[in-house]
């Protein structure tokens, strides 16, 4: 199988289901593959996206909806516990 569009558009549509829930993120496009439910093999481009202290309930939310946009069969979730904070310095 082939990938249907250009990632561009793939990355315009992800950060606007970001956006929408009002969550901060960050993405990597890296170069990767997939096998299939039936065992078809494809190479495509893979979007790895970083989800930044979002809300119970978001990131399987936003998993569904990128599931239906880029016609997946499945999304992956990783979940960690991190301890993240921002650093604030006013510049002078």
């Amino acid at each position: 199988m082939q990938q249907r569009y250009q990632t561009e558009m793939y990355v315009d549509i992800m950060k606007y289901v970001c956006q929408s829930y009002h969550v901060a993120f960050s993405y990597i496009v890296s170069d990767g593959g997939y096998f299939h439910e039936n065992g078809d093999f494809t190479k495509e481009k893979t979007l790895v996206l970083c989800l930044l202290d979002p809300q119970e309930g978001i990131v399987n939310a936003i998993a569904r909806d990128l599931c239906v946009f880029f016609h997946q069969e499945s999304v992956l979730i990783t979940e960690s516990q991190v301890r993240s904070y921002f650093i604030k310095e006013k510049l002078y």
